[in-house]
């Protein structure tokens, strides 16, 4: 770990071993700082780094505001394999939403560790692990209002405009980072800098920007 100006800076792997989570959640989290407002990187010798005390009080409020968001049981061996109504249970949904996330996978919904073929149908079945790190990456809309990420539409809904403002602000404002953008929707039009942040990544997936 490097420290400067008195303060210690951390790569990936020290982040990992200081934070308990994954090489592929954190990688996630990073992806998708715009929505979640991941700190910002500073590379040292080649290697991204980032200030821990700064990174620490990040994560834990993102974990705490997941944790309000989704009520999910975190207790348990996290390489235990769960059917579809263990991982009902363990998202806190009805039976029914899993079914529904088979059929039709939310954003990095994770692949089943194994499979059983049923008469009828085929049962998958996830790790405890494997929820927990879909729940806590911000791109897979758990907790948020339907299930879905803030500014998706369902199939056949109305489309949600505040994905187009979104796209019109990035278009007319291309020197800006995501985080300066949303900060100026949030003063025009209402909402939180960290729900037009989420609607800002929504516009980028849907008009390519």
């Amino acid at each position: 770990m490097k420290t400067v100006d008195g303060r210690p800076w951390a790569n990936r792997k020290e982040l990992i071993e200081h934070s308990g989570y994954s090489r592929a959640s954190l990688a996630n989290l990073w992806r998708d700082r715009d929505a979640n407002g991941h700190p910002s990187a500073r590379p040292m010798n080649g290697v991204m780094h980032w200030d821990l005390e700064e990174w620490t009080h990040w994560f834990e409020k993102h974990a705490e505001r997941t944790r309000d968001l989704s009520k999910v049981d975190r207790a348990g061996d996290p390489d235990e394999e769960l059917p579809p109504a263990g991982q009902a249970r363990l998202l806190g949904v009805d039976p029914s939403r899993i079914t529904q996330y088979t059929k039709k996978p939310p954003p990095g919904w994770p692949d089943p560790i194994r499979t059983e073929q049923l008469e009828t149908r085929t049962r998958e079945y996830r790790t405890r692990a494997q929820l927990w790190e879909w729940v806590d990456n911000p791109a897979s809309g758990f907790g948020t209002k339907g299930g879905q990420p803030t500014g998706r539409t369902a199939k056949g809904a109305a489309p949600d405009p505040r994905v187009r403002l979104a796209a019109e602000a990035l278009a007319a404002l291309p020197g800006r980072k995501a985080a300066e953008v949303a900060a100026i929707l949030a003063e025009r039009h209402g909402k939180s800098v960290s729900t037009w942040k989420q609607i800002i990544t929504q516009a980028r997936k849907e008009f390519r920007q």
